[in-house]
């Protein structure tokens, strides 16, 4: 049975309507998706995308490559800590943080409490005695 020419030009017509529609919605959909992955990377980011940082440098009682370990691992988990760098030979610790979180003096209570020397702030002696043997400056806390 043949469909009359009304009915196939109104298939017809349907047709390049749900294309039309299908083209609106994924546009739609695209758009949406743009929305949600920009506002789930603002807040996975916390905000802090365009914080301003600062850098303090402090000088530890450090010796040796298990301390530039213990002393960039422990720190990294300090409120507003961006970044750590020991340098064993200067024995300075370069950290950057957000001015907002934290400040210099809280940086260098978390060193004493890690084991080590902060500037003038002497090193936790319960957490120095935990440091391996490798990490104890002769002489130290006796």
């Amino acid at each position: 049975m043949r469909q009359s020419m009304a009915e196939e030009f109104m298939l017809d017509y349907v047709t390049v309507l749900n294309n039309q529609d299908l083209k609106k919605t994924k546009m739609i959909f695209m758009k949406t998706l743009k929305i949600i992955f920009l506002s789930l990377f603002l807040f996975v980011s916390g905000g802090n995308l365009f914080a301003q940082t600062d850098t303090v440098r402090i000088h530890t009682s450090s010796l040796c490559d298990m301390c530039k370990k213990t002393i960039e691992r422990d720190l990294s988990f300090e409120k507003g800590v961006k970044t750590i760098n020991l340098d064993i030979d200067s024995k300075l610790v370069t950290v950057v943080y957000l001015p907002s979180k934290t400040n210099p003096e809280k940086i260098r209570v978390a060193l004493t409490k890690i084991g080590y020397d902060a500037d003038s702030l002497k090193a936790d002696a319960k957490a120095f005695d935990k440091l391996p043997d490798c990490c104890k400056a002769p002489g130290h806390h006796e």
